[in-house]
């Protein structure tokens, strides 16, 4: 019994993790999902976390690599430039205005239309360096990861 409850476990914590790289929820839904299916809740954390953080240098390599040779077909061309215009409309003036830090605030906030891949997207094309993009989109995945995780073992315990 206890090794199909560990393997349950395992399991659970892999989708989590999965859920954390995916752009249909980044950690905001992996560490719920994790926390909610019994997975110790640091475990989680750190294992999301550190899962989020990957998106960022794959986001970077395909925005900086792959993407110049996807631009050339017509039907990807005309959705990278809607997706470039709604990353530059939800983050671009806290970007141009605070920079460093205004990105750490919009990867941080926990709510749909940010996050890493938005924040990725964003430092891209307002050319950020890529050694500050990644630390800023660190830590704000880090303080999302935080709110995430804190509501979310708050609200197990009845608290929130």
């Amino acid at each position: 019994m206890l090794i199909v409850k560990t393997e349950n476990l395992i399991i659970d914590l892999i989708i989590a993790m999965l859920w954390s790289l995916s752009p249909f929820g980044e950690a905001k839904v992996g560490i719920p999902y994790g926390v909610l299916n019994g997975v110790n809740i640091y475990l989680v954390f750190i294992a999301c976390f550190f899962a989020n953080v990957l998106v960022f240098p794959i986001m970077y390599f395909f925005l900086t690599k792959v993407n110049k040779y996807l631009l050339k077909w017509h039907y990807y061309k005309k959705s990278a430039i809607y997706v470039a215009r709604k990353a530059k409309v939800g983050s671009g003036d806290k970007i141009k205005k605070y920079g460093f830090i205004g990105l750490i605030f919009f990867v941080m906030l926990p709510v749909p239309g940010t996050g890493v891949y938005a924040g990725s997207i964003a430092s891209y094309l307002f050319k950020m360096e890529r050694k500050r993009a990644f630390a800023a989109n660190t830590v704000g995945i880090f303080f999302s990861s935080v709110i995430v995780w804190v509501t979310t073992v708050l609200a197990m315990q009845g608290a929130a």
